[in-house]
């Protein structure tokens, strides 16, 4: 697989140096560079481009305000920057990676490799979609990198606010991902998983204890609440003798 990669840096240096690390990655090439965001932008969205790396403070325009601007769904982005702080802003706006100037080859390489894998995983899911086969895994953000999860693993999700805990079966602790319940919900087959609060979506066929109407995971206690008291008896009462 090859990406298409451009280069957006108000730094002439920085530009010659990333433009020389991606001409010496076999799987990347390089469909345009440019000084500043407002130059990219007459451009790049008439280009195919998949991966974009993108420096942050930059006069006029910053890169976290162009990211945002980014309408092609499958485009990523790599920040590059000399300040740590803009980590999370970065999360937040499709950055599968963050790379923190100077940069080393190696760090390049890294999350140019990341970036790969994750196209990767992205056509394999569309490939798997198109060949009609039953989808039983999904692929989810954690800490820039994508995660397969198998759904038969997954016991109950819960929602804190911009982020979603996903407990499994085979690790002790949580998978924690930048996602909203709504999303999940969406995401998750209708047949499978009930949503049973408005911060916890669980598994129907890993309930396995009901307490005084709370569901009961360990040492978790996982509340019912009104809104979703029907579907939860509906599905009580079509599984109980």
């Amino acid at each position: 697989m090859i990406l298409n990669c451009a280069i957006v840096d108000d730094e002439p240096l920085a530009l010659d140096l990333l433009e020389s690390y991606v001409r010496k990655t076999s799987f990347l090439n390089l469909v345009g560079r440019y000084s500043s965001a407002v130059s990219a932008m007459s451009e790049i969205h008439q280009r195919k481009v998949d991966l974009l790396f993108l420096d942050i403070q930059m006069p006029g325009m910053d890169g976290l305000e162009f990211a945002k601007t980014l309408q092609h769904a499958d485009m990523r982005v790599v920040f590059t920057t000399a300040f740590s702080q803009y980590a999370i802003d970065g999360f937040r706006v499709k950055a599968l990676d963050y790379l923190l100037k100077p940069i080393s080859y190696q760090a390049f390489t890294e999350a140019s490799e990341r970036a790969l894998e994750w196209f990767r995983l992205k056509q394999g899911e569309a490939t798997e979609a198109e060949s009609g086969q039953p989808d039983d895994c999904i692929f989810v953000k954690s800490e820039y990198k994508l995660l397969q999860i198998q759904l038969s693993k997954i016991l109950y999700i819960e929602g804190l606010k911009d982020y979603v805990k996903i407990y499994t079966e085979d690790n002790p602790r949580p998978i924690l991902s930048l996602s909203s319940m709504k999303a999940m919900e969406e995401r998750l087959p209708a047949d499978r998983f009930l949503r049973v609060h408005r911060s916890f979506i669980v598994q129907k066929g890993k309930v396995r204890v009901v307490d005084r109407g709370r569901i009961i995971f360990g040492n978790v206690s996982i509340p019912v609440s009104d809104s979703y008291k029907q579907e939860w008896a509906a599905f009580l009462s079509g599984h109980s003798l």
